[in-house]
């Protein structure tokens, strides 16, 4: 007789656990997280007068004496759970930027407001899809013997699309740093639409702040060649933010004229080093900017918040640019499930993270995201609501506020993580059904609208 998988063997042994329905209760709650974090301890919620004990939750009455709350990791390729739930706050955080809600005036929606992609500049010829890749009429070849050119017509389920041409030709080096310093790049690209909008008024910087403010969200993408480019909506504000109308001169022609100038001319110089020298790092050419209106031609909010919410689920393993886990050595590089482009990548992050000069980088700590050390979402203090604050309405939707005058008492701690063979099965099914009841509860929202 066939033995049953350990997994299913496992399951089995935990559903005939007389305490499985409270355990199950505990997975449902966290939505069927895949890796939750084990806590012990105990709440206890103090009348702040009398000092009446009002409530008291310990972990001595749950199974294994722990309870299970959610990893929160954003990325898709290790929680599904947990990144659905992320990308859903990420909406509801553009999207009330852009049309107002959670403590955000709905007359954001008048406001200039741009949707904006900046690319990574070119480190060399890579394929195509779409059209025919790279057509060249006089064929040739490159120093290395490979061919300049691509005749094909690549689908885009093609594994070449995002491939160099000519792995020796590719700027390795400049695609690295570039990724080290995009943060800064983006940083500097926002001080010089801030400066070009001054100037353009006729104002010094340091008063812009007193007649408008930029507020802005942008999420961070690996495309197929595996470099980063930025998807971001900027808005302008009056001087005290998103309850202020800005003046009348600050439109959307003139925020779109700085920003496709800054776009242009902004720089960053990485560290002089004897083996690569000092190199100027600038966005790519390809500055996509457009104007968001709620009447007519622009693209559709709802859509741009839906779009970045999708992004910032997707880790570097999900787009083939890196691994979602850090790599401690050179062999962990050379054993990766990568593409031999992204390898080469990963190579060059840990060869020049033993350079002094680079040492401020960390290199080698972010060689599994080819050197970008970023956050994959980033926003301005007043563009709109943040994750904490929806996280606490959530808790409050679910009932779980604290009591007026009250005094709690907490005491925590870590125990461990993630699920056995069979559990883990059940909380794959659990979630399962909670991303389908999520899917049904919106297709009957559009039909009823």
């Amino acid at each position: 007789m066939r033995q049953l998988p350990e997994a299913d063997r496992d399951a089995i042994r935990i559903a005939q656990d007389p305490n499985f329905p409270r355990w199950l209760e505990q997975i449902t709650a966290t939505g069927g997280c895949a890796h939750p974090v084990h806590l012990s301890g105990s709440t206890t919620t103090l009348d702040g007068t009398t000092g009446e004990i009002l409530r008291h939750y310990d972990t001595r009455d749950e199974p294994g004496e722990r309870l299970l709350v959610r990893c929160r990791n954003r990325r898709a390729s290790i929680c599904p759970a947990c990144s659905r739930l992320h990308a859903g706050d990420t909406y509801h955080l553009v999207r009330a930027g852009l049309l107002g809600g959670k403590n955000v005036p709905a007359t954001v929606r008048h406001r200039p407001r741009l949707f904006v992609t900046l690319t990574a500049p070119s480190f060399g010829a890579v394929h195509r899809d779409g059209e025919r890749c790279r057509p060249r009429r006089n064929g040739g070849t490159c120093e290395h013997g490979r061919p300049l050119g691509c005749g094909a017509l690549h689908t885009s389920a093609d594994p070449l699309v995002g491939q160099p041409l000519c792995l020796a030709c590719y700027d390795h080096t400049g695609h690295v740093l570039w990724h080290a310093h995009a943060s800064k790049l983006w940083d500097r690209f926002v001080i010089d639409v801030r400066r070009r909008l001054a100037s353009s008024v006729g104002l010094v910087q340091s008063r812009l702040a007193d007649h408008l403010r930029l507020s802005f969200a942008r999420v961070a993408e690996y495309q197929r060649r595996a470099a980063v480019h930025v998807h971001s909506v900027i808005r302008l504000d009056g001087p005290n933010g998103p309850d202020d109308e800005p003046p009348a001169w600050g439109n959307a022609e003139l925020l779109a004229g700085a920003v496709r100038a800054a776009s242009r001319r902004v720089l960053v110089r990485t560290p002089y080093s004897p083996a690569v020298g000092e190199l100027a790092l600038r966005w790519g050419a390809q500055a996509d900017v457009r104007a968001l209106r709620t009447d007519g031609d622009g693209p559709d909010d709802d859509a741009v918040a839906a779009y970045v919410a999708k992004y910032v689920t997707k880790g570097a393993s999900e787009t083939g640019a890196g691994t979602d886990h850090p790599l401690t050595t050179w062999a962990d590089i050379d054993s990766a499930p990568v593409t031999e482009q992204v390898r080469t990548l990963m190579h060059t992050c840990w060869r020049l993270g033993a350079l002094p000069e680079y040492e401020p980088l960390q290199l080698r700590a972010w060689t599994h995201t080819l050197g970008y050390r970023g956050h994959i979402l980033t926003k301005s203090r007043a563009y709109s609501t943040t994750y904490a604050a929806l996280r606490a309405e959530r808790a409050n939707h679910m009932g779980h506020t604290d009591i007026p005058d009250a005094i709690t008492e907490r005491q925590w701690r870590y125990v461990g993580s993630g699920h056995s063979p069979g559990a883990a099965l059940i909380a794959a099914g659990v979630a399962e059904d909670v991303a389908r009841n999520r899917e049904v509860g919106r297709e009957e929202r559009e039909v009823s609208q």
